[in-house]
């Protein structure tokens, strides 16, 4: 699913490299997608690897303070308007669940909960982890910010870096391509069955 929401972000007007990086820009800033479905457009729309990797960052980290500071209230407004219920109580009830886990590692939980990058984990899953927790806001950002940092340097080297020059010695460079694109569908794939927590 994920894929298919890049792909089609990445065939909205074909041609401007302006809209290019808004489009890598936009989509780093969604959850589920963050810099994960910012690199897969970045890399659809051919924008060079470092400029993706600054847009994508940057885009990913946009909404972090957001969620860190608003987040309970937004969610005591939709629970007493019954809107999504049933839905804000189960991630309550799942961060409860965790609690125990991220407290017991404190800041490093948090950090290598949002740097592994795997389904289910990312900036938005570990600022609301953090916000529903309790985690003080000027603890919070900076470690959620380098994790974030860490899982795209991470997808970096798995798409672009090592496994990108591996695939390009042994495949040649449409066999890289080819790759580069099926990395880029597992990660999505995986990215879109996720269940939060």
């Amino acid at each position: 699913m994920t894929e298919q929401i890049a792909q089609w972000f990445a065939n909205l007007s074909q041609g401007s490299r302006l809209f290019d990086y808004l489009i890598t820009f936009i989509v780093s800033c969604l959850p589920i997608l963050e810099c994960r479905g910012g690199m897969i457009v970045a890399g659809l729309r051919h924008v060079p690897a470092w400029q993706a990797f600054i847009i994508c960052y940057i885009g990913n980290i946009l909404p972090i303070p957001f969620i860190l500071l608003f987040i309970k209230q937004i969610f005591a407004f939709m629970k007493k308007h019954n809107i999504l219920k049933g839905l804000i109580e189960k991630l309550e009830g799942n961060t409860a669940k965790n609690q125990e886990k991220v407290l017991k590692y404190k800041q490093w939980g948090l950090l290598a909960f949002v740097a592994i990058p795997l389904p289910g984990t990312g900036g938005w899953t570990g600022s609301l982890f953090a916000a529903l927790l309790n985690i003080d806001f000027k603890k919070a950002f900076p470690i959620i910010a380098l994790g974030v940092l860490i899982a795209e340097i991470i997808m970096f080297i798995l798409v672009d870096g090592v496994g990108g020059a591996f695939a390009q010695y042994f495949l040649g460079s449409q066999g890289a391509s080819d790759a580069a694109q099926t990395v880029s569908a597992f990660i999505s794939q995986s990215a879109s069955t996720a269940v939060c927590f």
